[in-house]
């Protein structure tokens, strides 16, 4: 397996899932440009198959298996996107997946999962009860355990949004991107490196180990995130968090209502169907700019899968953007 130092890795990961992935547009939107005071180009991985970014990693990851590792199928955890995005790769390499998923998990994207052709396992919404779920998967069946973001391959995977972003938008400054368990952000890292481009990761304030990880030099426990954009919820990586660090990526926080405000502009002036977790980096642009202000912002656009009944409660419940 190779180092996540190696860009040839993230060049071939873009040459293997090429086939199966779109090459998701970009937009823009003036009224923001005005509001941020910046030209922001978003990079629409809502609009990816399985609606949300994660199916690059896991593609790639399927992709590189060899046929003794496949043969039994696979599995991960996931609250929706990994594991929607899983079924379609396994779909495509012919073979099962198996998908353990909490109790919590937002019913749109379990639903997804289910109609992609995995297997779900329920469970409790904890790490402790989601790995312990897992590993009785994995010995009852056999499968190959595909973790969500913690590992090379599905690092060099999502990289690949952002080598097509920097290919779309040659003259980005910045680009802003969401972090929870770090798989994108971290392959963002990696795909900028040596381009000049600053990469500021975004997350919600209730849920801000990486911010602490980063500040502090160590992985941080975050037991109980309280946030609405639910894929940001787990904890950063270890394989991420090392890559964040040698990177010098820094995190740039957003409130809820500033979330929610940002889910909202999408809707309202991109005319784009974003979950929150996608819209964390622009309430975080808006609310806690960057040190160094830039005039060319890239913003990757994690996912769009979305409860539309409980986002019209929240949207109904909080102030216009």
């Amino acid at each position: 397996m190779v180092e996540f130092s190696d860009r040839a890795a993230l060049l071939s990961a873009h040459e293997r899932i090429r086939p199966y992935v779109h090459r998701t547009p970009v937009v823009s939107s003036r009224s923001i440009d005005g509001m941020v005071g910046a030209r922001v180009s978003f990079k629409c991985e809502n609009l990816q198959r399985g609606g949300a970014f994660k199916l690059r990693g896991a593609l790639n990851t399927v992709l590189s298996l060899t046929d003794a590792e496949a043969a039994h199928g696979v599995a991960t955890h996931s609250s929706g996107n990994h594991g929607a995005a899983l079924a379609i790769a396994a779909g495509i390499r012919g073979v099962p997946a198996y998908v353990v998923v909490p109790t919590n998990a937002p019913k749109v994207k379990r639903a997804a999962i289910a109609g992609y052709g995995a297997t779900i396992i329920d469970c409790a919404p904890n790490v402790a009860a989601r790995e312990a779920a897992l590993a009785e998967v994995v010995a009852r069946t056999g499968a190959y355990f595909v973790p969500p973001y913690d590992d090379p391959r599905i690092v060099a995977g999502a990289s690949t949004a952002t080598l097509e972003l920097i290919e779309q938008v040659p003259d980005l400054e910045q680009i802003w991107v969401p972090v929870g368990g770090g798989g994108l952000a971290s392959g963002c890292a990696l795909a900028t490196r040596d381009t000049g481009i600053a990469v500021i990761a975004a997350e919600p304030a209730g849920a801000d180990d990486a911010a602490r990880s980063l500040a502090l030099g160590s992985r941080q426990d975050m037991p109980n995130p309280q946030t609405i954009a639910d894929g940001l919820r787990t904890p950063l990586g270890v394989l991420n968090f090392a890559i964040l660090s040698a990177c010098g990526v820094t995190v740039a926080l957003a409130s809820e209502a500033g979330i929610v405000a940002a889910t909202r502009l999408c809707f309202e002036r991109l005319k784009l169907v974003v979950e929150p977790s996608g819209a964390v980096p622009l309430a975080a642009l808006r609310e806690a700019p960057a040190s160094q202000p830039a005039s060319r912002i890239g913003i990757l656009v994690s996912g769009g899968n979305v409860d539309l009944d409980a986002l019209a409660e929240l949207f109904r419940n909080a102030p216009a953007s």
